[in-house]
């Protein structure tokens, strides 16, 4: 059977076969498997009102839409499943232990803390290898991934552990949520003085959904108010039943700052790993794990942290992390030794990589240098075709009339941050007394103070929920993930405005007419003061470009200090100039407002007509 011609050529119609195609494939890739003309496809989607080119990558949904039409069924490879393909082409296999039985030895725990802030998780780590961590940290909290490995002695037995020091449990779950099980055992620090904390409850549902048992540390056992048993007794609530109260978790009572009690946490590890999970790896092998964290080094080029997990890794060898590859040039410790060699379980800083892995990738060592090229070539490719057919359509205000309309969602998923939690739980309050039928529910999934950040813009992408900022902007690459992946972030400071958009969006009257649009921000870096203009601002420009007379806010600590300032005056030297570009220093004059201080960051922004939908 001929389906329709187009453009006088007969294409060939399917009688409901699978077609298996990458994420990002293109109408070329379709036409080879169908045996047709890649033009034919683009006239037929020309026809489905789609402009497409034959080689351009397009979404899933595209070539659902062409399979529909052509009558075959399209089969959407995963990511992993194309990786694991990838590999097998090339007689290689991640994630399996070679030989048998006999050639399995014990491997140390990889463990990670986690916990609510200010609870003493780097602290405890502090504790635990002896040196100084927070020394290092801005303000005593984690700024980055490593990895450290310790050796405690159990039944007069010297036996290592490994631990991921992440900044928190956001990038243990992001991590995890790209595949990679790099944590057998998690430590959950709970501060006896404070008891349990919303982020305590955040870090033991991450730990539950990873499927890894949990040592419990309560620390703070030497402060005034400290209740260890208050502890217990509130998590039994969440399903974690202490030992002495006939559970199977291990709790230990620690004290952090004063060095009690460390010895028993490592020892509960340990017999926690030995009850619990079957810990064995191959170290003969060809070295295979992840990569925990990665950076750019201006003198030593790519620079990764990677977790060994079965075989050994050793300098010469050739080895592929996501999307980059390399001999190994040099490997170093947790103390920034030299090693030849790392085992199982053993983290090490690789040197000699083409380019930054991302957290979370795979790494797999190879024979030849040409086969890791290939390798990481084909994931380069794939990643950046998928990227290419992303068109992300996550809920919107705008549009939220019409999914509804169409049945998609029964209900808008809410993320609201805010300067103070009177605000933030006014604003939830009124929200939720909402009242717009019973087609619909408004749920409030996350609500804190501070300023947005990418954890809640991940967990805004998982959700398709609506992220609301009362008086505080996003923080750091959180604007640019949120604008990457689509999703929507509304920024208020008045309350009532917020609640009128959302129940006009919930009824179907919201009609779009402007949008803030964010030019540049500048950081102050000095305060002048001119008896003539006031104070003026010394900036280095952060992002994009600050404009003479355009719209500004000042925020300080993340939070909104002022609204509605204009850039009356900006220089470069000595030069009256009407725009300054990122990393460039100049001076700013705010006009009438001289509240600045160093550190605060001058956000520019203009409002844009934006087209209605």
């Amino acid at each position: 059977m001929q389906a329709p011609s187009v453009g006088g050529v007969m294409l060939p119609r399917g009688n409901g076969e699978s077609i298996r195609l990458s994420r990002g494939a293109s109408l070329t890739d379709f036409a080879e498997k169908i045996n047709a003309n890649p033009a034919s496809l683009v006239a037929v989607m020309m026809n489905l009102g789609e402009m497409v080119t034959a080689t351009q990558s397009v979404s899933d949904e595209t070539l659902q839409l062409l399979a529909d039409e052509m009558n075959y069924t399209v089969q959407i490879v995963s990511p992993e499943e194309e990786d694991r393909e990838l590999l097998e082409s090339f007689d290689l296999e991640f994630g399996e232990d070679e030989g048998g039985e006999e050639d399995l030895v014990v491997r140390p725990p990889v463990v990670t803390v986690m916990g609510h802030v200010d609870h003493g998780k780097t602290r405890l780590l502090d504790a635990i290898r002896k040196t100084n961590v927070i020394a290092g940290e801005a303000g005593g909290i984690t700024q980055h991934i490593g990895a450290y490995q310790v050796t405690t002695e159990v039944n007069e037995e010297d036996r290592k552990i490994t631990f991921i020091d992440t900044p928190g449990h956001e990038a243990f779950t992001a991590m995890r949520a790209r595949g990679a099980k790099s944590t057998d055992i998690a430590i959950l620090v709970v501060a006896a003085n404070d008891g349990v904390m919303p982020q305590t409850v955040e870090a033991l549902n991450h730990a539950k959904a990873a499927d890894v048992p949990i040592v419990v540390a309560v620390n703070k056992i030497d402060v005034e108010g400290a209740d260890p048993t208050k502890v217990r007794g509130q998590l039994t609530e969440y399903g974690l039943v202490a030992e002495e109260y006939g559970g199977d978790t291990m709790f230990v009572d620690i004290s952090a700052k004063q060095g009690l009690h460390i010895d028993s946490l490592l020892e509960a590890v340990i017999l926690t790993a030995d009850a619990s999970l079957d810990l064995r790896a191959n170290p003969t092998q060809d070295a295979q794990g992840i990569s925990i964290e990665s950076r750019l080094d201006r003198g030593r080029g790519a620079v990764a942290t990677v977790l060994v997990q079965r075989g050994t890794l050793r300098v010469g060898d050739t080895m592929v992390v996501g999307d980059a590859y390399g001999r190994v040039r040099a490997m170093l410790d947790d103390n920034g030794n030299n090693v030849a060699e790392a085992g199982p379980s053993t983290p090490v800083q690789v040197l000699g990589l083409t380019n930054v892995p991302g957290a979370g990738d795979n790494f797999i060592v190879v024979d030849e240098d040409r086969t890791a090229r290939q390798i990481a070539e084909k994931r380069a490719a794939r990643e950046r075709n998928a990227a290419f057919a992303k068109r992300t359509r996550r809920v919107s205000l705008e549009d939220l009339d019409k999914v509804l309309k169409a049945g998609e969602v029964q209900q808008l998923n809410l993320i609201i941050k805010g300067d103070a939690s009177g605000s933030v739980e006014a604003l939830e309050s009124s929200l939720l007394q909402l009242d717009v039928g019973e087609e619909v529910d408004i749920r409030v999934l996350h609500r804190g103070v501070g300023a947005v950040t990418e954890s809640d813009i991940d967990l805004a992408m998982g959700s398709d929920a609506i992220v609301i900022g009362f008086n505080v902007r996003a923080a750091g690459r959180a604007q640019q993930m949120a604008e990457r992946e689509g999703v929507d972030v509304r920024y208020y400071s008045v309350i009532y405005q917020a609640i009128e958009e959302i129940e006009a969006a919930l009824k179907g009257m919201l009609k779009p007419e402007y949008e803030e649009v964010e030019l540049g921000t500048a950081e102050i870096r000095e305060v002048f003061r001119s008896s003539k203009l006031g104070n003026i601002a010394g900036v280095l420009i952060r992002s994009g470009e600050v404009k003479r007379n355009t719209k500004a806010r000042l925020l300080r600590d993340g939070k909104v200090i002022a609204e509605n300032l204009t850039i009356e005056g900006l220089r470069r030297f000595k030069d009256d100039v009407t725009e300054i570009r990122e990393g460039f220093e100049g001076g700013i004059n705010l006009g009438n407002f001289n509240d600045i201080k160093i550190d605060d960051v001058i956000a520019t922004y203009e409002m844009r007509e934006k087209p209605r939908v």
